[in-house]
């Protein structure tokens, strides 16, 4: 399986911007669909936003859109997740994940997971 490390988390303001990052190793990167999780406390984990192998096809949680992008550089092994205009109510940790297979919408799916980064919105 792929390995995941994310990194880019930390404390920032309400509007304010955040870039996560999430560097495989182990595997072909560009052979899995990635998918960028969050879990508040006492939330159940979600799904914020997935992208293809190809980074063709991408997906946000209407709670995002508009504001969070989701993209992927596969000659770096890394995924990314750009958030602007942070909200407190995004404050969680958030987690890379990988599912071998083109695209996947179903967090079941995914198979590899990182170990999280703290993402904390202060208003």
């Amino acid at each position: 399986q792929v390995q995941l490390v994310e990194s880019g988390g930390g404390l920032v303001q309400a509007g304010g911007s955040l870039t996560l990052s999430c560097a495989a190793s182990g595997r072909t990167f560009s052979s899995y669909a990635m998918g960028w999780f969050r879990q508040a406390p006492r939330k159940e984990r979600e799904n914020v936003a997935a992208i293809s192998w190809s980074g063709g096809t991408t997906n946000y949680a209407d709670s995002v859109k508009g504001r969070f992008t989701i993209s992927r550089d596969n000659a770096k092994d890394t995924l990314y997740l750009q958030m602007n205009s942070l909200k407190p109510e995004d404050t969680a940790v958030y987690y890379c994940a990988a599912c071998h297979a083109t695209y996947c919408s179903r967090q079941y799916k995914y198979s590899s997971w990182g170990q999280g980064t703290q993402v904390t919105v202060s208003s």
